[in-house]
Protein backbone atom coordinates (compact mmCIF):
# COMPACT_ATOMS: atom_id res chain seq x y z
CA UNK A 1 0.00 0.00 0.00
CA UNK A 2 1.60 3.60 -0.57
CA UNK A 3 2.84 5.15 2.28
CA UNK A 4 0.17 7.93 3.93
CA UNK A 5 1.38 11.11 4.48
CA UNK A 6 3.06 11.65 7.99
CA UNK A 7 0.58 14.73 9.27
CA UNK A 8 -1.89 14.04 10.24
CA UNK A 9 -0.94 10.78 12.04
CA UNK A 10 -3.12 8.22 11.51
CA UNK A 11 -6.14 7.57 13.72
CA UNK A 12 -8.56 6.37 15.50
CA UNK A 13 -6.47 4.09 17.31
CA UNK A 14 -3.98 6.85 19.04
CA UNK A 15 -7.54 9.12 19.60
CA UNK A 16 -9.69 5.89 20.85
CA UNK A 17 -7.07 3.47 22.14
CA UNK A 18 -8.69 -0.24 21.68
CA UNK A 19 -11.73 0.45 19.72
CA UNK A 20 -13.10 -3.06 20.83
CA UNK A 21 -13.12 -1.32 24.59
CA UNK A 22 -15.49 1.46 23.46
CA UNK A 23 -18.91 1.07 24.62
CA UNK A 24 -21.86 -0.33 22.06
CA UNK A 25 -24.69 2.00 21.96
CA UNK A 26 -27.07 -0.24 20.04
CA UNK A 27 -27.60 -2.17 16.62
CA UNK A 28 -29.37 -2.16 13.82
CA UNK A 29 -31.54 -5.31 14.09
CA UNK A 30 -34.48 -3.08 13.32
CA UNK A 31 -33.39 -2.75 9.43
CA UNK A 32 -34.23 -5.63 7.84
CA UNK A 33 -31.01 -8.14 6.46
CA UNK A 34 -30.99 -8.40 2.38
CA UNK A 35 -32.77 -11.37 0.68
CA UNK A 36 -30.05 -13.29 -1.62
CA UNK A 37 -31.60 -11.63 -5.25
CA UNK A 38 -30.27 -8.24 -3.49
CA UNK A 39 -26.79 -9.90 -3.53
CA UNK A 40 -26.45 -11.47 -6.79
CA UNK A 41 -24.21 -10.01 -9.36
CA UNK A 42 -26.42 -9.03 -11.56
CA UNK A 43 -28.31 -6.67 -9.28
CA UNK A 44 -24.78 -5.23 -7.70
CA UNK A 45 -24.36 -4.16 -11.73
CA UNK A 46 -27.37 -2.65 -11.98
CA UNK A 47 -27.64 -0.45 -8.47
CA UNK A 48 -23.81 0.39 -8.65
CA UNK A 49 -24.43 1.66 -12.31
CA UNK A 50 -26.94 4.30 -10.61
CA UNK A 51 -24.29 5.32 -8.26
CA UNK A 52 -22.53 7.92 -9.99
CA UNK A 53 -23.27 11.19 -8.19
CA UNK A 54 -25.45 9.60 -5.50
CA UNK A 55 -24.44 10.94 -1.81
CA UNK A 56 -23.19 8.02 0.51
CA UNK A 57 -25.55 7.15 3.97
CA UNK A 58 -22.52 7.79 5.60
CA UNK A 59 -20.34 10.93 4.10
CA UNK A 60 -17.47 10.16 6.34
CA UNK A 61 -15.55 9.68 9.72
CA UNK A 62 -16.16 13.16 10.48
CA UNK A 63 -13.17 16.02 11.28
CA UNK A 64 -10.77 15.38 14.59
CA UNK A 65 -10.79 19.39 15.62
CA UNK A 66 -7.70 19.55 17.00
CA UNK A 67 -5.64 19.07 13.97
CA UNK A 68 -7.61 22.09 11.98
CA UNK A 69 -8.08 22.36 8.31
CA UNK A 70 -4.69 22.20 7.27
CA UNK A 71 -4.23 19.18 4.75
CA UNK A 72 -5.89 19.27 1.29
CA UNK A 73 -8.29 16.05 0.43
CA UNK A 74 -6.42 13.02 -1.43
CA UNK A 75 -7.90 10.77 -3.87
CA UNK A 76 -7.93 7.49 -3.20
CA UNK A 77 -9.22 4.11 -4.05
CA UNK A 78 -9.62 0.60 -2.46
CA UNK A 79 -11.14 -2.78 -3.88
CA UNK A 80 -13.85 -4.43 -2.22
CA UNK A 81 -13.24 -7.91 -4.15
CA UNK A 82 -16.20 -10.65 -4.24
CA UNK A 83 -15.90 -14.15 -4.98
CA UNK A 84 -18.39 -16.75 -5.77
CA UNK A 85 -19.06 -19.34 -3.38
CA UNK A 86 -21.62 -21.82 -3.13
CA UNK A 87 -23.41 -20.86 -0.19
CA UNK A 88 -23.11 -17.14 -2.05
CA UNK A 89 -20.85 -14.16 -2.34
CA UNK A 90 -17.56 -14.10 -0.31
CA UNK A 91 -16.13 -10.21 0.48
CA UNK A 92 -12.11 -10.87 0.84
CA UNK A 93 -10.42 -8.74 3.66
CA UNK A 94 -7.26 -8.25 4.35
CA UNK A 95 -5.77 -8.43 8.17
CA UNK A 96 -2.94 -5.41 8.30
CA UNK A 97 0.61 -6.59 9.84
CA UNK A 98 1.30 -5.67 13.31
CA UNK A 99 4.87 -3.70 12.86
CA UNK A 100 2.58 -1.22 10.56
CA UNK A 101 2.85 2.32 11.55
CA UNK A 102 -0.69 3.40 10.91
CA UNK A 103 -3.35 0.99 10.59
CA UNK A 104 -1.29 -1.92 12.34
CA UNK A 105 -3.16 -5.11 12.91
CA UNK A 106 -6.66 -3.59 11.37
CA UNK A 107 -9.18 -5.04 9.16
CA UNK A 108 -9.26 -3.26 5.46
CA UNK A 109 -10.02 -3.61 2.04
CA UNK A 110 -6.73 -3.45 -0.47
CA UNK A 111 -6.38 0.42 -1.43
CA UNK A 112 -4.37 3.21 -1.20
CA UNK A 113 -4.20 6.94 -2.09
CA UNK A 114 -3.93 7.18 -6.18
CA UNK A 115 -0.85 8.07 -8.05
CA UNK A 116 0.01 10.52 -10.82
CA UNK A 117 0.42 7.51 -13.32
CA UNK A 118 -2.92 5.70 -12.91
CA UNK A 119 -5.51 6.56 -14.89
CA UNK A 120 -8.46 6.90 -12.39
CA UNK A 121 -9.38 5.56 -8.97
CA UNK A 122 -9.87 1.62 -10.54
CA UNK A 123 -7.04 1.95 -11.49
CA UNK A 124 -5.83 2.97 -8.25
CA UNK A 125 -7.45 0.05 -6.28
CA UNK A 126 -6.36 -2.49 -8.82
CA UNK A 127 -2.88 -1.14 -8.61
CA UNK A 128 -2.89 -1.70 -4.60
CA UNK A 129 -4.52 -4.72 -5.14
CA UNK A 130 -1.78 -6.44 -6.89
CA UNK A 131 0.96 -4.69 -4.78
CA UNK A 132 -0.63 -5.56 -1.51
CA UNK A 133 -2.44 -9.15 -2.37
CA UNK A 134 -0.69 -10.40 -5.57
CA UNK A 135 -3.79 -9.81 -7.36
CA UNK A 136 -3.73 -9.70 -11.12
CA UNK A 137 -5.30 -6.85 -12.18
CA UNK A 138 -6.59 -8.24 -15.24
CA UNK A 139 -8.43 -11.01 -13.32
CA UNK A 140 -11.02 -8.93 -11.81
CA UNK A 141 -14.53 -8.27 -13.44
CA UNK A 142 -15.17 -4.12 -12.19
CA UNK A 143 -19.14 -4.71 -11.60
CA UNK A 144 -18.78 -0.57 -10.02
CA UNK A 145 -18.13 2.29 -8.07
CA UNK A 146 -19.64 3.26 -5.21
CA UNK A 147 -19.78 7.10 -3.64
CA UNK A 148 -16.94 8.58 -1.70
CA UNK A 149 -16.58 8.03 1.64
CA UNK A 150 -13.97 10.78 3.25
CA UNK A 151 -11.99 9.26 5.94
CA UNK A 152 -10.97 11.74 8.86
CA UNK A 153 -7.66 11.44 7.96
CA UNK A 154 -9.21 13.69 5.26
CA UNK A 155 -8.89 10.70 2.50
CA UNK A 156 -11.41 10.79 -0.49
CA UNK A 157 -12.16 6.98 -0.59
CA UNK A 158 -13.40 5.58 -3.71
CA UNK A 159 -14.73 1.80 -3.05
CA UNK A 160 -14.40 0.15 -6.52
CA UNK A 161 -16.75 -3.05 -6.69
CA UNK A 162 -15.06 -6.10 -8.49
CA UNK A 163 -16.12 -10.02 -8.99
CA UNK A 164 -13.57 -12.04 -8.93
CA UNK A 165 -13.15 -15.49 -10.29
CA UNK A 166 -13.86 -18.98 -8.03
CA UNK A 167 -9.61 -20.34 -7.97
CA UNK A 168 -7.44 -17.19 -7.39
CA UNK A 169 -3.49 -17.15 -6.73
CA UNK A 170 -3.12 -14.81 -4.03
CA UNK A 171 0.28 -13.78 -3.09
CA UNK A 172 0.16 -11.43 -0.16
CA UNK A 173 2.74 -8.72 0.32
CA UNK A 174 4.22 -10.21 3.94
CA UNK A 175 5.85 -6.70 5.12
CA UNK A 176 1.96 -5.37 4.88
CA UNK A 177 -0.67 -8.15 4.88
CA UNK A 178 -0.82 -10.58 7.36
CA UNK A 179 -3.93 -12.32 6.13
CA UNK A 180 -6.50 -12.62 3.13
CA UNK A 181 -9.16 -14.11 4.39
CA UNK A 182 -13.07 -14.22 3.51
CA UNK A 183 -16.22 -13.17 5.12
CA UNK A 184 -20.17 -14.34 3.81
CA UNK A 185 -21.47 -10.95 2.05
CA UNK A 186 -25.02 -11.90 3.52
CA UNK A 187 -23.40 -11.61 6.96
CA UNK A 188 -22.13 -8.24 6.49
CA UNK A 189 -25.40 -6.96 4.70
CA UNK A 190 -27.55 -7.85 7.89
CA UNK A 191 -27.55 -4.49 9.73
CA UNK A 192 -28.57 -6.98 13.14
CA UNK A 193 -24.62 -7.70 12.91
CA UNK A 194 -23.99 -3.54 12.70
CA UNK A 195 -22.83 -2.57 15.65
CA UNK A 196 -22.69 0.92 16.86
CA UNK A 197 -19.76 2.70 19.21
CA UNK A 198 -19.77 6.04 21.13
CA UNK A 199 -17.47 7.55 22.99
CA UNK A 200 -16.34 11.00 24.30
CA UNK A 201 -12.49 11.96 23.26
CA UNK A 202 -11.19 15.45 24.22
CA UNK A 203 -14.53 16.86 24.70
CA UNK A 204 -15.27 15.61 21.00
CA UNK A 205 -18.08 13.00 20.71
CA UNK A 206 -16.90 10.18 18.58
CA UNK A 207 -19.02 7.33 16.39
CA UNK A 208 -18.31 4.58 14.28
CA UNK A 209 -19.52 0.94 13.35
CA UNK A 210 -17.98 -2.25 13.75
CA UNK A 211 -19.30 -5.48 12.40
CA UNK A 212 -17.47 -8.30 14.27
CA UNK A 213 -16.92 -11.62 12.60
CA UNK A 214 -16.86 -15.12 14.13
CA UNK A 215 -14.97 -17.33 11.57
CA UNK A 216 -15.80 -20.95 11.72
CA UNK A 217 -12.21 -21.84 13.23
CA UNK A 218 -13.13 -19.99 16.17
CA UNK A 219 -11.11 -16.38 16.13
CA UNK A 220 -12.86 -13.10 15.71
CA UNK A 221 -12.30 -10.54 13.08
CA UNK A 222 -12.99 -7.49 14.21
CA UNK A 223 -14.14 -5.09 11.50
CA UNK A 224 -14.78 -1.59 12.38
CA UNK A 225 -14.19 2.25 11.65
CA UNK A 226 -14.15 3.23 7.94
CA UNK A 227 -14.33 -0.27 6.43
CA UNK A 228 -17.38 -1.17 7.94
CA UNK A 229 -18.77 2.22 7.36
CA UNK A 230 -18.21 1.78 3.80
CA UNK A 231 -20.10 -1.65 4.06
CA UNK A 232 -22.73 0.04 5.35
CA UNK A 233 -23.15 2.64 2.34
CA UNK A 234 -23.92 -0.91 0.27
CA UNK A 235 -25.79 -2.33 2.40
CA UNK A 236 -28.09 1.14 2.18
CA UNK A 237 -26.93 1.29 -2.20
CA UNK A 238 -28.35 -2.52 -2.45
CA UNK A 239 -31.57 -1.73 0.25
CA UNK A 240 -33.17 0.96 -1.22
Amino acid sequence: MTPMPERPTAIPRPVLGDPRAVPVIGTDADLPPLPPQRLAPDFLRERLALAEGRAPHLPGDGVWVGWGPDRDPTAAGVLVPLRQAPGGLQLLLTRRTEHLRHHAGQISFPGGRSEPGDADVVATALREAQEEIGLDPSVPEILGRMPVYTTVTRFQVTPVVALLPDHLNLRPDPAEVAEVFEVPLSFLMNPAHHRRHQVTVEGQVRRFLSMPWPAPDGREYFIWGATAAMLRNLYHLLAD
